[in-house]
């Protein structure tokens, strides 16, 4: 496909899609971002082109883009590159081929960035929404070193499996937080409609009801005359945690730290942040970046301030002489099969090969404990299920039993 180069990328620029001839009339076409027809056809015609159809190019509005799909874009550009096919033929494939307007398009401005001048890593920095400096650090790496297609295979690699042990993540804290809510919609169902039925065929008894039956109607009856209270505060206060989380660093820091220390679910979530921290480091000094610079992007990459402000430290300690090990041992944040894989890989000369073997042993480690938890949580949330649920049901039905032993 024969390409334009424009002069420059404005705010007010659009892209076209143009059709011609050049000099020897062989029909081309591709694609311009200008902010006019008129200056698409003066671009064009300083290039010998003859131009005989212009279109504005529209894009749909897309689903928000997500990691998964920068991820599937390195996977998608990475092979690309290693078939040989040229860098902005195979940002044209991978965006027609995409099924969300919004990635597509963002594909089409990075394009556009690299065919006005700039490298394909100075393009990736003017959205760091999507990618980050250790994906911008990576691609300038393999761009100056002439491997650009191993290291995009290789970010593409980390990509995947670092998406694969959030997943696991997600899928573990999943399942419990969706029972609790459950729970909790069912046991408001229950007070806030069924138990006032249940009250008003008490009425007629003429008898002293059971205390725990005493007990949920007050309960019911408190629901039932602040239910918008409940709902309101619960909801807005899972929000402003939510976004206090979010947003503050002393929130985040705390919990943090309280997600490691929480019983069986703090390891699964330790391991799968030591994973990430040196599968990170793995694949950044593998790619021939400097130990003390491949640890800026170390930190944010494990996803836990707690590692954050250790790698931190162990930055400072090695920038100063002192060796991975030492400085990993002085954080007190990893176990000591880390830092003895960590020793023997600096005695060696392969790190990165050291690195990657704890990431493997880590992320194992991560799927099992995961497919464990799921098999051993079902008894303890049935058992949960039901003295909530069973509770609430047998507590108003005491006194049609205690009824129906009178009789």
């Amino acid at each position: 496909m024969a390409t334009a180069a424009g002069k420059g990328s404005g705010a007010n620029e659009i892209v076209f899609a143009w059709e011609g001839k050049d000099k020897s009339g062989k029909s081309v076409k591709g694609e311009l971002r200008a902010v006019s027809e008129t200056v698409v056809n003066v671009t064009l015609r300083r290039q010998g082109i003859l131009v005989t159809k212009i279109k504005k190019r529209s894009f749909k509005s897309g689903k928000k883009i997500t990691d998964k799909d920068i991820t599937l874009f390195t996977r998608q550009l990475a092979t690309m590159m290693k078939a040989g096919v040229p860098l902005l033929q195979s940002f044209d494939i991978v965006a027609k081929g995409h099924s969300n307007p919004s990635v597509a398009k963002l594909i089409q401005d990075i394009r556009t960035d690299i065919e006005t001048g700039s490298s394909l890593n100075q393009a990736f920095r003017k959205y760091p929404l999507y990618f980050d400096n250790l994906f911008c650090n990576l691609v300038a790496a393999g761009e100056q070193a002439g491997i650009l297609e191993d290291l995009l295979t290789r970010l593409a690699i980390y990509k995947e499996k670092t998406q694969a042990i959030k997943g696991k993540i997600k899928s573990a804290l999943f399942y419990p937080i969706s029972i609790i809510v459950v729970a909790f919609v069912v046991t408001s169902v229950i007070m806030i409609w069924v138990v006032p039925a249940f009250k008003d065929v008490f009425k007629s008894f003429g008898a002293d009801l059971p205390a725990p039956t005493l007990m949920v109607m007050a309960i019911s009856d408190f629901f039932v005359k602040f239910w918008y209270i409940i709902f309101g505060t619960i909801g807005g206060g899972i929000y402003m945690f939510l976004q206090a989380w979010k947003r503050s660093p002393k929130v985040q820091r705390v919990m943090d730290r309280v997600l490691l220390q929480l019983p069986i679910f703090g390891e699964v979530i330790r391991k799968a942040t030591i994973a990430r921290w040196t599968r990170t480091l793995a694949t950044m000094f593998a790619a021939g970046v400097p130990l003390v610079e491949s640890l800026d992007s170390v930190g944010g990459a494990s996803g836990n301030s707690i590692y954050v402000d250790a790698t931190k430290r162990i930055q400072v300690e090695v920038s100063t002489g002192t060796s991975l090990t030492s400085a990993m041992q002085n954080a007190d944040v990893f176990p000591n099969m880390v830092t003895q894989m960590v020793a023997i890989g600096e005695e060696s000369g392969a790190l990165d090969q050291m690195l990657s073997k704890v990431a493997d042993f880590y992320e194992s480690e991560v799927d099992e404990a995961v497919d464990s938890l799921s098999s051993l949580m079902e008894p303890f949330i049935m058992a949960f299920l039901g003295v909530v649920i069973g509770g609430l049901v047998v507590s108003m039905y005491l006194p049609i039993f205690k009824l129906g032993a009178v009789v």
